[in-house]
């Protein structure tokens, strides 16, 4: 009998996903919050099976959320749940330790199928990422150029590309500002950019921001 809390700043969507989830008798409760430091102070009070979150939400992003579900809560499997391209964002959220990727456009029966993946201790990858996958390991030089940074060299890079001070980064991530510096000119060196506007640039280009 699985717990599942639902993470997204729209009410409507956490609605519709509650309702839909406990229509399945596995599934015996389903608690829901708007943000992600609700989404973590409700964690730190209960324990759940699986998290269901979304990337683009105010205050702190969904990347930071996870970082922070995967390192204080390990029990609690982590689907995300986005309207972000999957070619652009499952690869660097499945390495950032989340266990599924889904798209908001998915069919209601594709996101079961995905939930009941993970809550069997699985990940869950769509037939079209499946096949991108495969793809990649046979065509290297398709792949997108931010497939290559690390999962913190991603969490910055997307942080940067909205425009974000170092020093507000740094304050966020709890990291120095130096710390922050270093991986902005990881980014900038693996990217081959000279600087932040190129980043955002690119993010924009590559359907990395809304």
């Amino acid at each position: 009998m699985a717990h599942i809390l639902i993470v997204d700043d729209h009410a409507v969507v956490r609605a519709g996903l509650r309702q839909f989830l406990l229509d399945d008798p596995r599934i015996t409760k389903v608690d829901e919050a708007d943000s992600g430091q609700q989404a973590m102070e409700v964690l730190r009070r209960e324990r759940y099976d699986l998290m269901i979150l979304d990337i683009n939400m105010p205050g702190r992003s969904g990347l930071d959320i996870l970082r922070n579900v995967t390192s204080a809560h390990p029990e609690t499997r982590v689907l995300i749940v986005s309207g972000y391209p999957e070619r652009q964002y499952a690869v660097n959220v499945l390495k950032g330790g989340a266990s599924g990727y889904i798209s908001k456009e998915s069919a209601p029966e594709e996101l079961l199928k995905a939930v009941h993946i993970v809550l069997t201790g699985r990940r869950y990858v769509s037939a079209t990422l499946a096949e991108q996958l495969v793809t990649d390991l046979d065509v290297d030089n398709e792949k997108p150029i931010h497939a290559g940074l690390s999962e913190r060299e991603f969490q910055i890079f997307c942080k940067l590309a909205t425009g974000k001070a170092v020093s507000d980064i740094a304050q966020e991530l709890c990291l120095s500002v130096k710390t922050v510096s270093t991986y902005r000119s990881r980014v900038l060196e693996k990217m081959n950019f000279i600087s932040n506007a190129d980043i955002t640039t690119y993010a924009l280009r590559n359907g990395l921001m809304q």
